[in-house]
């Protein structure tokens, strides 16, 4: 029997269906509005939901759970500056789900996933700042293209690719036939 268990599988292990879903929540806090089958549209429903209210409550505590659950810190940061304020009388259903035309390869069912009261949240489309990647330590002669890093950086000369150093000459021992073998007759 299933007794409690909520949610669906889709098909995915639990550490991959968690990620899908982080997947999506960070791209419809993003944009605001997200194209997606109808089955995974539904699941995001609730975990956006429960985003916007962790965004209401505003505590350092409810920022670090929506941390745990959204890839990009600068979306938390939007999440509880202008995506909560605007719900803050709302008691719940901040986001629907609308069908549309099944996909056309698998005829898999689509549907849109957008908060309500989009016009009033004003474009979520502008541009988010995305996390700041550290550089590799074989960055540097990308860095010295531009030039201001090209007066900084001295030009040193190329490597020479290293031998392969030679393998000791040994000499193939032959064996002798063993007794009782007779190759002649």
């Amino acid at each position: 029997m299933r007794h409690a268990n909520t949610g669906r599988k889709l098909g995915r292990s639990s550490s991959h269906r968690r990620s899908l879903m982080r997947n999506l929540a960070t791209s419809l806090l993003t944009y605001g509005r997200i194209r997606t089958t109808f089955i995974k549209a539904k699941e995001l429903q609730r975990v956006a939901d429960r985003l916007v209210t962790l965004g209401k409550r505003g505590d350092l505590h409810a920022r670090r759970q929506a941390l745990t659950e959204v890839f990009n810190d600068a979306v938390v940061a939007r999440l509880f500056t202008e995506i909560a304020p605007w719900y803050k009388e709302r008691r719940g259903g901040y986001t629907r789900v609308l069908k549309l035309e099944p996909r056309p390869g698998d005829n898999a069912p689509m549907a849109f996933v957008e908060f309500v009261d989009r016009k009033e949240l004003g474009d979520l489309k502008r541009p988010v700042p995305q996390k700041k990647k550290f550089k590799k330590a074989g960055d540097g002669a990308k860095a010295a293209k531009t030039p201001a890093a090209a007066k900084d950086v001295k030009a040193a000369p190329a490597p020479k690719p290293a031998k392969a150093p030679a393998k000791p000459k040994t000499e193939a021992k032959k064996s002798a036939p063993k007794g009782g073998e007779n190759k002649g007759a």
